[in-house]
């Protein structure tokens, strides 16, 4: 019996323990963890001013507002250093959202919005882009799809990050469907599918870490961050949803975000006034 209870003491004891190294530790960590979150921000705050005036000095010699240029070469280069800047800028505010993510305080700026208008607009907006890709997209959008409370803005990033992820990975003459449901049990799903060169089952949990990316001939063509699924990741999973990836090498991609129930809305003056249009 004596012996019983001192196993169980022991025990208790080298739990207690584990729990306060654990408690030390943690503790230890959060202004580490505060320290690097600060730094981003403040760099990427710091790098954008800069960035804004290089794409819009860019923009301005690329339109020749103030003149023509004698150098057709000229007006090249500025579009080069417009379109790498762009690029630059969305890397420093994925950067800046995701490490807002990590410190838990990334915001959403909820209303209640069209989510298969929203398709539609990135549809519309990466339409040069499928073309010059020779690629063929399809829509598969309910007209009773409901409404969608949360962040327009961001649920728009997550869309164009998404697609444009299918884009990069799916070869000439190959094919991209978008699209949406809501289902009482899971909530209001959308799906982007490609017919590109899919992923191992072994790299997708992977390629969901940031600046992680698994090595393709279009990923040495078209290099990217590695921030643009763990961001999408990230604001999912802040509206209390999911994002979920299936893939298997040369058989394409499907990429699902799923909003909860609870956030799909059909009673609304919004959804009265666009549904005859729909129809």
């Amino acid at each position: 019996m004596h012996s019983v209870l001192k196993v169980n003491d022991d025990c208790s004891v080298s739990r207690e323990a584990a729990f306060e190294a654990l408690r030390r530790a943690k503790k230890a960590a959060e202004p580490a963890s505060r320290a690097k979150s600060s730094f981003v921000a403040t760099l990427s705050h710091q790098l954008r001013t800069p960035l804004s005036a290089i794409i819009g000095c860019a923009e301005i010699i690329a339109r020749e507002v103030f003149g023509p240029l004698e150098n057709e070469r000229y007006r090249a280069c500025a579009t080069d250093i417009h379109r790498s800047s762009l690029h630059l800028l969305q890397i420093v505010n994925e950067v800046l959202e995701l490490s807002k993510a990590e410190a838990g305080k990334l915001e959403l700026d909820e209303t209640i919005f069209d989510l298969g208008e929203t398709i539609r607009v990135v549809h519309r907006l990466l339409g040069a882009r499928f073309c010059a890709a020779g690629l063929t997209v399809a829509l598969d959008l309910p007209a009773d799809l409901p409404l969608l409370r949360g962040d327009e803005r961001k649920t728009r990033q997550v869309l164009l990050n998404l697609v444009v992820n299918a884009v990069t990975f799916t070869p000439r003459g190959g094919h991209i469907a978008i699209a949406a449901r809501f289902d009482p049990a899971e909530g209001l799903v959308m799906t982007i599918s490609d017919s590109g060169i899919g992923i191992a089952p072994d790299d997708l949990d992977r390629v969901l870490e940031p600046f992680e990316q698994v090595p393709s001939a279009c990923n040495r063509l078209q290099p990217g961050s590695g921030l643009g699924l763990p961001l999408v990741k990230a604001i999912i999973e802040r509206h209390g949803g999911a994002l979920g990836l299936t893939s298997d090498l040369g058989s394409g991609t499907r990429a699902s975000v799923t909003f909860p129930p609870q956030r799909a809305v059909f009673d609304h003056p919004v959804r009265d006034h666009l549904l005859p249009l729909l129809l």
